[in-house]
């Protein structure tokens, strides 16, 4: 056992932890806790143990005490440590009240970071977190070094503690709710952008932006920040910052930071030097934000990787799944699906991603964020609108309040169910036409998540005739 798992063992071995809900990376840590010596509790909505599935063989053979149903937080009193999951809130009463009682309350993340003995590079932002944190795991990778890749992006990281050595490096995407009660910071921090997000989760903006915060607050010189410079949030955070920052800027040239030059070369100014790095025109990414996305990882790895790692991964790449993914060309009418679009900013960035006015399907489950700067985007590049879910009505709204909507010609549609979103959109199409699904709305109405609203999506797609 290496020394940093040893510590993770002296940590839990003999105490009372408490799991907040069994989500994946929660049924790994509680095998391993258990394993390591720790009396554990599993505090969890469900209502008996049969609820959990196939899981519930495994919590009979670890012999897991329960506190389930409606009072399930009771089970938090008592206990050494609680491990809480990003989706329960912080801030409720039970968890604050055994933080004053004592109770070490952390998360898979912050454990991680408490014990990871290599470098941590982190992102955080509203929009452009994923592609920004998968490019510059790549960036790493093609330069040689063995990267952990985690966080919000998908894959627990504390499970890897085994297998990460010093000389490694962790790339982690990390969302606000991982970030709200994190007291330790990446070394390089990247905070694209702060717009308002998770309303319906977090007290009010300011919260949120408190919580993004925290990815700089608590960094150790020697250290680097990378902010977005055409976002006002990100630009208040310079005092924040205790290292090298450094800006990334698609509208302006800067003399700190990555910048898209008027000739349409990526740039990186830093200590006097300005290094073209990569034609425009030689990226396969879609999009102006992701253009964005590539300045940001670029600022990040400067001086860390060599230029032609840059080079070549910024000029091969082509996309996350969900993000502007094309699907399908059916009768001359190409299919994107644009999931991860939860937000009106997302989606915004995705219809300025076409030349031309799309079919745009919409909507979803309600954060409770404004949707009226998506109007006149939906105004500008959308002809035909399909609207469905919870925020369906509220889009709607919104568009229909716009002075510019009269004379649109913009038809707007609703549907009851993602086929018959699918249906509509492809009943209004032409050949030539886009038909993009990007929400600007969560998926928790109808999916547990943008992933599985997405697949269903391309399957749907897929399977016309």
């Amino acid at each position: 056992m290496q020394k940093e798992q040893q510590q993770l063992a002296e940590l839990v071995k003999g105490k009372k932890v408490a799991f907040i809900g069994a989500g994946v990376s929660h049924k790994t840590l509680i095998e391993e806790f258990v394993g390591l010596g720790a009396h554990v509790t599993l505090c969890d909505k469900k209502n008996s143990v049969d609820d959990f599935g196939s899981y519930a063989e495994t919590i009979r053979r670890l012999g897991i005490d329960l506190s389930l149903g409606e009072h399930y937080m009771d089970g938090f009193r008592g206990q050494d440590i609680i491990l809480r999951t990003p989706g329960f809130e912080y801030y409720q009463k039970p968890l604050q009240d055994a933080i004053a009682a004592g109770t070490l309350v952390t998360s898979e993340v912050e454990l991680f970071f408490d014990y990871c003995p290599c470098e941590i590079v982190g992102v955080t932002g509203s929009d452009g977190k994923t592609t920004t944190t998968t490019l510059i795991s790549k960036f790493y990778e093609a330069a040689g070094r063995k990267v952990h890749l985690g966080g919000n992006i998908g894959a627990a990281l504390l499970p890897m503690l085994p297998d990460v050595a010093p000389e490694d490096v962790a790339v982690v995407e990390l969302s606000s709710f991982q970030l709200i009660s994190m007291r330790k910071s990446p070394k390089i921090a990247v905070v694209t952008n702060v717009t308002p997000n998770h309303l319906d989760h977090h007290k009010d903006m300011q919260e949120y932006i408190d919580a993004k915060r925290n990815i700089l607050l608590h960094q150790v010189p020697p250290c680097r920040e990378v902010l977005g410079y055409e976002n006002d949030i990100t630009r208040s955070m310079v005092p924040d910052c205790k290292g090298k920052q450094v800006w990334f800027t698609r509208l302006h040239d800067t003399d700190n930071g990555a910048f898209l030059r008027g000739d349409g070369m990526l740039c990186m100014a830093e200590d006097g030097v300005v290094t073209p790095f990569l034609a425009q025109k030689d990226i396969k990414l879609r999009g102006l934000h992701n253009i964005e996305n590539l300045l940001a990882a670029a600022a990040a790895v400067w001086g860390e990787v060599p230029v032609e790692a840059i080079q070549k991964v910024g000029s091969t790449f082509t996309g996350v799944e969900h993000r502007i993914e094309p699907v399908r060309v059916l009768d001359g009418v190409t299919y994107y699906n644009d999931s991860i679009g939860t937000s009106p900013t997302r989606t915004i960035a995705g219809l300025r991603s076409f030349d031309q006015k799309v079919i745009l399907i919409a909507g979803g489950y309600d954060k409770h964020i404004p949707y009226e700067p998506l109007a006149p985007e939906v105004i500008a590049h959308v002809k035909d609108l399909v609207l469905m879910g919870a925020t369906g009505p509220r889009i709607e709204k919104a568009v229909c309040e716009h002075p510019d909507f009269a004379a649109s010609g913009l038809t707007i549609q609703h549907a009851d169910t993602m086929q018959h979103a699918v249906e509509l959109a492809r009943a209004a199409a032409q050949p030539g036409d886009i038909i993009i699904l990007s929400p600007a709305s969560a998926s928790f109405d109808l999916y547990p998540n943008f992933e599985v609203r997405g697949r269903e999506f391309k399957k749907i797609v897929n399977e016309l005739k």
